[in-house]
């Protein structure tokens, strides 16, 4: 990776970024002579930030494992500490790295506890949330269809990987959920992978399929329980839920899985946090 030349300026490009003249390659590597038709200043906080989340996008440093500190990292990139501090703060406000007071600075990991309900959203309305018991109802292969190929950026007919499972609360189910994941992906995920595996589902994705989840986009709606949600879930059809479509980004905002879901909201409520 190459380091970024000196500046005293944290909110400068570095020489060679945006078309500047004197330095053949920019700090993203591509070089200052090749034609652009929009340039685009990039403050040097951000560049450091970019080449950090590439680091962690080729697998430099593993979820759950310290990353170098502050003063490293400025030293790889010659550029200021606070800088990289400054690049290092937006990273943890977007969860994909987090400090611990002592420690050091992590790169998140889906098998962290406080994780577990970052994408999980449905609380109860008494009681400590927890994470829900899952009884797979389906798990194959087969061919995308056209709206799920174009959602998650595949081609009409790619493989993919369908899911359906209903998930549980103290017994009573209350999460309908289909999932679709492109099959190039997560080859060899198995229902009996699935049913073995007691951790949280981005959790496997993270580890076997070298997929981390970090962000999302989010459709809810209401509706009307038809015949099969209302025996999968144990209520009269008609029954008001609550549906949602999320789409699951990866790093460079690859779509990595589509998630369906019909939400029972009897005794629960959907919690999100705005700012």
């Amino acid at each position: 990776m190459n380091p970024v030349p000196p500046n005293s300026n944290s909110n400068s490009p570095a020489p060679g970024a945006g078309g500047a003249a004197g330095s053949s390659t920019a700090v993203t590597g591509v070089p200052a002579n090749a034609p652009t038709t929009s340039p685009t200043f990039s403050p040097l906080y951000q560049q450091i930030k970019a080449l950090i989340t590439q680091s962690l996008q080729s697998g430099e440093w593993k979820p759950g494992e310290l990353i170098p500190s502050e003063v490293e990292l400025a030293n790889r990139f010659k550029v200021s500490q606070g800088t990289v501090r400054k690049a290092i703060d937006e990273l943890a406000a977007e969860n994909l790295v987090m400090r611990k007071q002592g420690k050091g600075t992590f790169v998140s990991t889906h098998h962290e506890a406080r994780a577990h309900f970052r994408f999980l959203r449905l609380m109860p309305d008494e009681g400590v949330p927890h994470y829900p018991e899952s009884k797979f109802i389906e798990v194959k292969r087969l061919r995308a269809p056209a709206d799920v190929a174009r959602l998650l950026d595949l081609k009409s007919g790619d493989a993919v990987v369908f899911i359906k499972r209903v998930q549980s609360f103290d017994g009573v189910p209350t999460i309908v959920e289909e999932l679709w994941l492109p099959g190039a992906t997560f080859k060899g995920l198995t229902a009996e992978r699935l049913v073995e595996y007691k951790g949280p589902m981005y959790g496997l994705f993270e580890s076997e399929f070298g997929t981390r989840m970090i962000r999302a986009t989010e459709k809810i709606r209401a509706v009307c329980a038809d015949d099969g949600a209302a025996a999968l879930l144990q209520i009269a059809a008609n029954t008001p839920l609550l549906a949602s479509e999320r789409v699951s980004f990866t790093y460079g905002d690859k779509p990595v899985e589509l998630r369906r879901g019909l939400y029972l909201t009897e005794q629960h409520h959907y919690h999100n946090e705005l700012s």
